[in-house]
């Protein structure tokens, strides 16, 4: 039975990295038109947003407490396990 030990563990690992992918890595609020990930400038033109970066590598950008945008596209399957052994002490 142990031929199939290493699947287990990445299967567990992988199963672990879809919870993480949810957590908050930072939040930002600010009034800066040159973050590395804006693409949208003209949104602080009246005032602050809020960018949530999420573990999963998505970036979302509320104003007044809505949604406005979504920068990136989030990691899955191998990238997001790889991401998750990455960024965690284990």
């Amino acid at each position: 039975m142990t031929q199939y030990s290493q699947r287990v563990e990445r299967q567990r690992q992988a199963l672990e990295a879809l919870e993480w992918a949810k957590g908050i890595k930072c939040v930002h609020i600010h009034q800066i038109k040159s973050m590395w990930y804006d693409d949208r400038p003209q949104d602080t033109d009246d005032g602050a947003v809020t960018d949530i970066q999420h573990n999963s590598g998505i970036i979302v950008r509320s104003k007044n407490g809505k949604k406005i945008h979504v920068f990136g596209i989030a990691k899955t399957g191998n990238a997001l396990t790889d991401s998750y052994l990455r960024n965690t002490a284990r």
